[in-house]
């Protein structure tokens, strides 16, 4: 389980795991949003204990907003829901539905990916940086000839499909997150519309 890192910032982003840490670094540094600090919660198991840790912190006082990020996996509901369980576990505001702000002190809001209502998660997003592209066919083509070649079926589609994509990159080997930091998505493509609409509103 992860600790919390210090508190320097009054407006807190809490996320999924290395990859999203990465991605949302990259993105709030495109967006140029400097007053975000995002830490790294770990799993979706260890939300509450980070939570319990968090507010203890030295400096949490002083934090006026927090967002948090999480993946739906199968459903988005019961993500939101986790994570409603894990708020009031640690006596924060509670929002009612994903991308509300919950006021009070600090307020809170929850963004669930891919979209706060369909299953998924980070790469779900990702891939529609390039759907409807010409890779994306080549992609789909692989994908399709491997699983007719004797491969098993993807368990995770979108993950198959994000690290296919990354594979057409001059660095292959990177993980999702520090592909963003590369500039190997393009974080101005409108899938990232209603995310970066959450971070503005942090």
């Amino acid at each position: 389980m992860l600790e919390p890192n210090p508190i320097e910032s009054e407006v807190q982003l809490l996320v999924e795991g290395h990859d999203q840490r990465n991605f949302f670094d990259a993105l709030c540094e495109s967006m140029t949003l400097s007053q975000i600090q995002i830490q790294n919660f770990g799993g979706v198991t260890d939300l509450r204990t980070f939570l319990s840790l968090f507010v203890k912190y030295p400096g949490f006082t002083d934090v006026r907003s927090i967002g948090i990020v999480r993946d739906a996996e199968r459903s988005a509901q019961s993500a939101f829901q986790s994570v409603q369980d894990s708020l009031r576990g640690a006596g924060l505001p509670v929002p009612s539905r994903p991308a509300q702000t919950a006021s009070g002190s600090p307020s809170v809001s929850v963004f669930i990916l891919p979209d706060n209502s369909n299953s998924g998660m980070l790469e779900t997003l990702l891939c529609q940086t390039f759907q409807g592209e010409a890779i994306d066919d080549c992609i789909g083509d692989f994908l399709s000839c491997a699983l007719s070649a004797g491969g098993e079926d993807l368990r995770n589609p979108d993950k198959s499909r994000a690290h296919a994509y990354l594979s057409t990159m001059p660095r292959p080997e990177v993980s999702v997150g520090v592909a963003a930091r590369r500039s190997y998505w393009n974080l101005d493509h409108p899938a990232f519309g209603e995310i970066r609409t959450f971070l503005r509103t942090l």
